[in-house]
């Protein structure tokens, strides 16, 4: 058997870590495979770079036009979507016709469009697309949110300017309609219960093969050490409670930085007996823009791109919390588990799949900075959650569980 992981991006975002970890498991388990990228960011042998490089600005360009115009000229939610209407044809390629197995995993931002999705699925070959997010269940959406539409027809959009009956969300549905007719060999892997559930209500893949497989998480890099020693290398002070928040950009309100900033002022202001105690750990991009907006001491450390780093960080905080407003299964609480970092997360999303309320994190009411808070004080008054939530980790998302559940999927038509 030979599979080929296809990924828009080689490292950056959820979905290419997800599916890099996932190439790790495979070839570590007698699987060859390989990965292509339309961003190829390392010189990693078994990642190959997808055909017309040169054209993947005008693609990405091209596609957001169509979204800017179709909402009236706003920018504002110009990445909450996407159309496919711009892509690569892969079926070409060595890589693809040498594959048993093609697997597809997040391929937005003009990286494979529909009509490519479609050759993939005329080819005839077996396909398995994991699902990141909700977007190969719905028209144009990532997250629905409280929206139900999709699980019927896609129409009058709430995340366009100007809905209507027949908008762009209507037409994109229907494209989808007429693709997954070609679908007699693909089936869908979710990373979390919660979208599975969410991808079976849904009007276009509801009816097709689902399963729930967790992404993998190697333990041999992320795993817990002295927190002292980790602290030292990163330059942290060791005589604070270190209160880690990252996001690929510190600034995105879907990732709750407004519930996070709230909450680290509720802790000053109410909980007397942390006020001397915390500091915080902010880690992504701009992540210095919110340093006045918390009344603790602050650590920016930026966008990470050294993963001995990144597990460096893990290891010196004493809590992660994560106000996430939508979420599948963030790979950012995986890691932080098992380097014996208890969390704090919102009820959203997969994350209650993720954190055992009260056994090796907190799982906080949705949109409640109050709770949030709670949560941030109980998790550091029970040092007793570190080992759980490293204990949690190592079997949740073991990687031969995790390649063995894969390759079944893969055989399994």
């Amino acid at each position: 058997m030979q599979v080929l992981i296809v990924n828009t991006s080689e490292k950056t975002g959820g979905a290419a870590i997800a599916a890099g970890r996932l190439l790790h498991a495979l070839t570590s388990h007698g699987v060859k495979a390989k990965m292509m990228v339309r961003d190829k960011q390392t010189d990693h042998l078994q990642v190959v770079e997808a055909p017309q490089r040169r054209l993947n600005k005008l693609r990405f360009t091209l596609e957001r036009g169509q979204i800017y115009m179709a909402n009236g000229c706003a920018k504002e939610g110009l990445f909450d979507i996407d159309t496919g209407w711009r892509g690569v044809d892969i079926t070409r390629t060595r890589e693809f016709q040498e594959a048993d197995v093609i697997h597809l995993h997040w391929v937005n931002q003009g990286f494979l469009s529909l009509r490519d999705v479609e050759r993939i699925l005329r080819s005839g070959k077996r396909v398995v697309w994991t699902m990141h997010d909700m977007w190969p269940a719905t028209s144009i959406c990532h997250y629905a949110a409280d929206c139900t539409k999709y699980e019927q027809h896609c129409h009058d959009c709430m995340l366009l300017k100007s809905p209507a009956a027949k908008d762009l969300s209507y037409r994109i549905y229907e494209q989808k309609k007429r693709l997954y007719q070609y679908a007699d060999r693909l089936s869908f892997v979710c990373c979390s219960h919660w979208l599975e559930e969410q991808a079976l209500k849904s009007g276009l893949i509801g009816h097709l093969p689902i399963t729930c497989i967790h992404n993998a998480i190697d333990a041999h890099v992320y795993k817990p050490l002295d927190k002292m020693q980790a602290r030292e290398k990163m330059h942290l002070p060791k005589d604070k409670k270190l209160i880690l928040f990252a996001s690929l950009k510190v600034t995105d309100k879907r990732k709750g930085i407004d519930y996070m900033l709230e909450a680290a002022r509720i802790l000053h202001a109410q909980y007397p007996h942390l006020k001397d105690q915390l500091a915080f750990v902010v880690m992504g991009q701009k992540s210095d823009i919110i340093e006045e907006q918390i009344p603790f001491p602050v650590h920016s450390m930026g966008y990470i791109t050294q993963t001995s780093d990144l597990v460096s960080i893990y290891q010196s905080a004493d809590a992660f919390v994560i106000p996430s407003l939508f979420e599948n299964l963030p790979n950012t609480i995986a890691e932080a588990m098992a380097c014996g970092t208890p969390c704090v997360g919102f009820d959203t999303g997969g994350i209650p799949e993720m954190i055992v309320h009260q056994e090796n994190g907190y799982v906080a009411q949705y949109r409640d900075s109050a709770d949030l808070a709670r949560g941030i004080d109980h998790v550091l008054a029970h040092p007793e959650y570190a080992a759980a939530a490293h204990s949690y980790a190592l079997k949740a998302y073991d990687e031969t569980h995790v390649a063995k559940a894969h390759i079944e999927v893969y055989a399994s038509q």
